[in-house]
């Protein structure tokens, strides 16, 4: 929906299907979406937990820790390996067209190889600053706002004294962290239209995060730039309790298995 402005959630889910059936939901997963996933581990969860450990030994509160270990991790995500995984599975999914069109399209290696040859680093990470803005600003959010959320918890609980918080409870917060963090889908939008390969002689040539959001105002107005928020609320909703919520519960379990105390614990 992002890319395609026009559609409904109707018609995106056919054009999604006609791709392929299930199969079309899924491209870009290998090795792309399976990388990112990774890293979301590797990389962003655990920059995230040590800048908001550090941010608190600071005095931040937790709102504040929330959103600077967010920031830190989804930027340090963002330069390490998002970029070319955007990049490449948003080739993926508008390379069909060039299917639609009788010509067999080349595979996923192949045209990693062939941006690569043509337009070296550069060329796949095209979108990279967007995608650092939108994970800086998700993850911040998401970890900010669930942060928020939990102290919101304690309050009506009674457990403002530092009470650990149920599994329930943290997964409700992480909910609504991950729910109100898709205010940033403008973001994400521009993303996707600076690595689209779509072929359109109006937009402009050298896209940047400011022409790019020039020239889809001018074509679909505001509403353009939020097309596709209410399945990324879902999204973030998920990739929230995942991170969060279930980032916790498992450093605690390793707290237990073993002895060793994590610092940055709620």
């Amino acid at each position: 929906m992002a890319a395609n402005r026009t559609d409904s959630f109707g018609t995106a889910l056919a054009r999604v299907w006609g791709r392929g059936g299930v199969a079309g939901y899924y491209q870009g997963l290998i090795p792309w979406a399976w990388i990112e996933a990774s890293t979301k581990g590797a990389v962003l969860l655990f920059v995230a937990s040590e800048a908001e450990y550090y941010a608190k030994a600071a005095g931040a509160s937790d709102f504040i820790g929330g959103i600077s270990g967010g920031m830190a991790g989804g930027v340090a995500q963002a330069y390490a390996t998002m970029g070319f995984c955007t990049c490449m599975k948003t080739v993926e999914i508008t390379k069909h067209k060039l299917a639609a069109s009788g010509v067999k399209p080349p595979g996923t290696f192949a045209t990693f190889m062939d941006i690569y040859r043509k337009e070296g680093i550069r060329g796949i990470n095209r979108g990279v600053n967007a995608v650092a803005i939108r994970q800086t600003t998700n993850w911040g959010s998401r970890f900010g706002l669930s942060r928020l959320a939990e102290q919101g918890i304690r309050k009506v609980t009674g457990k403002e004294d530092g009470q650990r918080l149920g599994n329930f409870e943290k997964i409700l917060a992480s909910g609504l962290g991950g729910g109100l963090s898709a205010w940033n889908q403008p973001i994400e939008v521009i993303r996707v239209e600076m690595q689209s390969k779509t072929d359109d002689p109006n937009r402009p040539k050298n896209l940047t995060v400011g022409k790019t959001l020039r020239y889809i105002y001018s074509t679909t107005g505001i509403k353009g730039l939020y097309r596709g928020v209410a399945p990324r609320i879902g999204l973030g909703v998920w990739q929230t309790i995942c991170m969060v919520a279930f980032g916790d519960l498992a450093k605690e379990y390793v707290e237990k298995i073993t002895g060793d105390k994590v610092t940055a614990k709620h």
